[in-house]
């Protein structure tokens, strides 16, 4: 058995005690996520990061406000899901997380506004929308989460950071708008869970749901998809 503090993925825990009563449930090391996955959250880490920052440079605001719109769209889903599942908040064991978000809004920052213009924001939100749905499922999954849950995460992981953005800005929910949104975030993190379950990990699964939810995103971009309303 894998005991704290080494190395090695494990979704055990250990048990102590004498009786039920005085049981102490302790989680074990943790899990050590395949490559593919890292690469996707940062992927959707820096996407998301430049959603922010230009929601940030449609609003006309300063450098400093920049950085907080791409730091806060882009750690906010995972945070929320680290504080669910019980893991370390991503973000606060090293340097690279909110060195990333803050190259981002440098960028848009710097970049001549051409270069982001028209439907730039959504474009962005798309590409982290599905990437980020991706590595929430499969981080809940890998702390031994179950497989509905595990979903949920991966759901709440790639929606929250955009709509906290959008609150923080004054501008109407992407939960309101019309086109598929939580929809293309619950194909990507349903995907995953499903094809976890087969067996399928690594590349194959992390990419294949990825893009899955990119392009169910980007065709409700393009098209105007939405689910029937409410009628009454």
């Amino acid at each position: 058995m894998t005991m704290p503090g080494e190395d090695g993925p494990s979704n055990k825990f250990r048990v102590t005690g004498r009786s039920a009563m005085d049981r102490v449930v302790a989680p074990l090391a943790t899990p050590v996520l395949p490559m593919a996955l890292e690469l996707i959250d940062l992927f959707g880490i820096a996407v998301f990061a430049v959603s922010g920052a230009l929601l940030a440079a449609e609003k006309r605001q300063t450098l400093v406000t920049f950085i907080f719109f791409a730091v806060v769209t882009g750690v906010g889903g995972g945070t929320l899901r680290d504080l669910l599942i019980g893991a370390p908040v991503f973000w606060v064991r090293g340097n690279g997380v909110l060195l990333i978000c803050i190259a981002a809004a440098l960028l848009v920052w710097l970049v001549s506004r051409r270069w982001f213009a028209g439907r730039a924001l959504l474009w962005f939100d798309a590409a982290g929308l599905g990437a980020y749905a991706t590595f929430g499922a499969a981080k809940a999954l890998a702390f031994g989460i179950a497989p509905v849950p595990a979903f949920a995460m991966g759901v709440l992981t790639a929606c929250a950071g955009g709509i906290i953005r959008d609150v923080l800005a004054g501008e109407p929910s992407i939960l309101m708008r019309p086109e598929l949104y939580v929809t293309a975030a619950a194909l990507s993190a349903g995907l995953l869970v499903g094809l976890a379950l087969l067996g399928v990990g690594g590349w194959p699964a992390a990419v294949l749901a990825a893009l899955a939810g990119f392009a169910l995103r980007g065709l409700a971009i393009a098209r105007g998809w939405s689910l029937p309303a409410y009628r009454g």
